[in-house]
């Protein structure tokens, strides 16, 4: 069954509801003990976000809830970094969340003239690598990974897609 999710740039608004996707996502379903406070770009999206080639989307269900986000950072020099990619398990694989949210970011970087996106992840997260590399994302090392990108500290797997 499809169940396409409506994907629309974040309102002012919407933080409390992505912060609460996330964080259920982070510490229910991952067992990190991380808070919103720890992830400051939760409480600035515009700011952190928002800025050059930025932005940050956010995918709706049939109740207009937030299901799904996904943002771009801009890091200078025709690069960006894939951030925040969180989809609530109900709405992950045929439902098409996923896909909605990553072909818009792609789009969006296209359509700016980026260059090439990047993306951390956790060694543990299989499903998300396999998603990744079927949008053409190839896995690289740390040490190449541009100076202003901004690692966390859980990132142990590293992607690029050059556009």
């Amino acid at each position: 069954m499809n169940q396409t999710s409506p994907v629309r740039p974040y309102c002012p608004g919407d933080e409390h509801a992505i912060a609460d996707l996330i964080l259920s996502i982070q510490r229910g379903e991952f067992g990190m003990e991380i808070t919103a406070e720890q992830q400051p770009d939760l409480a600035d999206i515009p700011g952190f976000y928002g800025t050059g080639r930025g932005n940050f989307w956010v995918a709706s269900d049939e109740n207009g809830e937030i299901c799904g986000t996904i943002a771009l950072k801009d890091i200078g020099d025709g690069h960006a970094a894939l951030r925040k990619m969180f989809v609530r398990p109900d709405r992950r694989g045929s439902a098409g969340t996923a896909r909605e949210l990553m072909e818009m970011l792609v789009a969006a970087a296209r359509a700016s003239g980026l260059s090439t996106i990047w993306l951390g992840t956790t060694e543990w997260f299989h499903a998300a690598h396999r998603f990744y590399e079927r949008y053409g994302f190839a896995q690289v090392d740390p040490a190449d990974l541009p100076g202003t990108f901004p690692r966390m500290a859980v990132d142990t797997r590293f992607y690029s897609l050059t556009l």
